[in-house]
């Protein structure tokens, strides 16, 4: 293992940038991590300033490489992890134009409407065009107006003068690409989400006319098109000597999270599960074939390795639930005190959470504290907790927190597993979460599944990313990931705990079904950009 080549793998998360020193093998060697902010803006604008994510690469990855964990001479590749669905507006320079449009944008969303829309109509999408997406794509732009597809249509309509002189839209890891290598180019999963692109060959991914027409972005604004296992180029001179890299270190073009998450859980057989756990939350597995449920926004794409299709169902906001707990309410007299937040802070919450009973006395907390996208498409959702007694603790409130999160994923699992015709048990966990033995027990007994919690969890999408870089450059074949992946816990559900958990997801589901038009009333403005994008 320790004569194995080094890759350096990136993480870009919502929250910062993770830069690991990953042998071939999968052994994660050592890391780095550095913050980046969000900016959140009324009328549903989540942004991030690009340039902020490229200094964060470079003083993570600075500061990792020169700790000389590995000798610089064995880091001969780098790969790119990164969050799906931020796109970012760049000039012929490479230079971004705007802040990235984050996943969470919802910005876009009536522009998507007007693209989908229309007589005769099925969900919201004219019935015509969903069967010309749904055919080529394995699904159709979100309604939420979250997806790239959406993020270009925004800056286009509202913000005409950056769409002119914008060169290329990039997905975020191929932005950070393009300033490793000085190449412009997307692989064909990071463009997934633009919603132009026809994957009913794995093989043979393309952008297709048709679909770019009904878009109506301009077809020389996509980038490039390349394999996500390529060899994109060579880090940049000034790159590689700012980072500490010895020279020629090459770049494989890399994946999303979702893809990269999916090999670094070592889930890589068919039906094989993985839940992540992050800011985010997905349920994904490989699948040997190419099918959509639109009503619950769950469909089958490319991965990123050629000729695999995977299924996949992402829900809002998962750990940055337990972060708005944390942040805003649980440390904000620290804030307002000018006392520092500590850094364990969620090591703090979990522990105040674990001292309450199951069931947290009947709190319910629901997460959609920014909308929701599966199983149901909609942006207009709103967080509460719910059944609020004079017994009613901070505690109380951090379990409910813990355990909400699971009665959401436990109703998008219902749908995947529905769409799959089969069970998926056991279930790896994988991200930040997984770090939590009592929110690991929680999933094993609010979903009735086992639960196996993948060591090093919090390393799994850098992990994944050198796999993908390994297998692109010939040093490991996808058959070899499980053995390099290990298991280190495995929590099964306590049949004790049933009765409690299946009343309290009973009631989330009657909570969404008497609250959604509430909701929908009380936010019903719709979603515009607010004054000028920052330079």
């Amino acid at each position: 293992m320790s004569g194995d080549p080094c890759v350096l793998a990136i993480d870009h998360g919502t929250s910062g940038i993770k830069a690991a020193l990953v042998r071939a093998g999968g052994e994660v060697v050592d890391s780095e991590f550095e913050k980046t902010p969000m900016n959140f803006i009324d009328g549903g604008g989540a942004e991030q300033d690009p340039n902020d994510w490229w200094r964060a690469l470079i003083a993570a990855s600075s500061r990792l490489v020169r700790r000389a964990a590995v000798a610089p001479e064995a880091i001969e590749a780098m790969c790119v992890s990164s969050t799906f669905s931020s796109t970012v507006a760049v000039d012929r320079n490479g230079d971004a134009l705007m802040p990235s449009l984050t996943w969470m944008d919802s910005r876009g969303a009536p522009y998507v409407r007007r693209v989908v829309g229309g007589y005769p109509s099925i969900f919201g999408y004219n019935l015509l065009r969903c069967w010309r997406w749904v055919s080529k794509t394995g699904g159709a732009p979100s309604l939420s107006g979250k997806d790239d597809a959406a993020h270009a249509l925004l800056v286009k309509h509202e913000f005409p003068q950056i769409y002119r002189q914008t060169h290329r839209f990039l997905p975020s890891k191929d932005y950070l690409n393009l300033q490793l290598t000085g190449e412009f180019a997307a692989s064909y999963d990071s463009m997934q989400l633009f919603w132009v692109t026809d994957t009913r060959d794995p093989n043979d991914v393309h952008y297709d006319t048709g679909l770019i027409a009904m878009i109506g972005i301009d077809r020389d604004k996509l980038p490039p098109l390349r394999a996500s296992t390529d060899v994109l180029g060579a880090v940049r001179p000034r790159v590689a000597e700012a980072i500490g890299l010895r020279p020629g270190v090459r770049v494989v073009v890399g994946s999303p999270d979702h893809q990269c998450a999916l090999y670094g859980s070592g889930a890589v057989r068919d039906y094989e599960g993985h839940l992540y756990i992050g800011t985010s939350s997905w349920i994904e597995c490989l699948v040997p074939f190419k099918k959509t449920d639109l009503l619950h926004s769950i469909a089958c794409f490319p991965t990123s390795i050629p000729g695999k299709y995977q299924c996949v169902n992402e829900q809002d906001l998962a750990g940055g639930a337990l972060g708005f707990l944390a942040d805003n309410i649980v440390f904000r007299r620290n804030e307002l005190l000018g006392i520092s937040i500590p850094d364990a802070r969620y090591e703090l919450v979990d522990r105040i959470a674990a001292s309450v009973p199951a069931g947290s006395d009947k709190l319910l907390f629901t997460p959609w504290l920014n909308g929701e996208r599966t199983p149901v498409d909609d942006h207009h959702l709103r967080g509460a907790f719910h059944n609020i007694s004079p017994r009613t603790t901070l505690d109380h409130m951090a379990r409910a927190v813990l355990e909400g999160v699971a009665y959401n994923t436990r109703w998008s699992l219902g749908y995947v597993e529905k769409f799959l015709r089969r069970r998926l048990d056991p279930i790896r966990i994988i991200g930040g979460g997984a770090r939590s033995a009592l929110w690991c027990r929680i999933f094993a007994d609010v979903l009735e599944r086992e639960i196996h919690a993948v060591a090093d969890p919090i390393h799994a999408n850098a992990r994944g990313a050198a796999f993908v870089a390994a297998i692109g450059l010939g040093w490991m074949r996808l058959e070899d990931i499980p053995s390099a992946v290990a298991v280190e816990r495995t929590y099964r559900p306590d049949p004790r705990l049933r009765s409690i958990y299946d009343e309290m997801y009973d009631s989330f589901l009657r909570i969404h079904r008497a609250n959604r038009r509430i909701y929908r009333r009380l936010n019903r403005t719709e979603p515009t950009a607010a004054g000028n994008p920052r330079r």
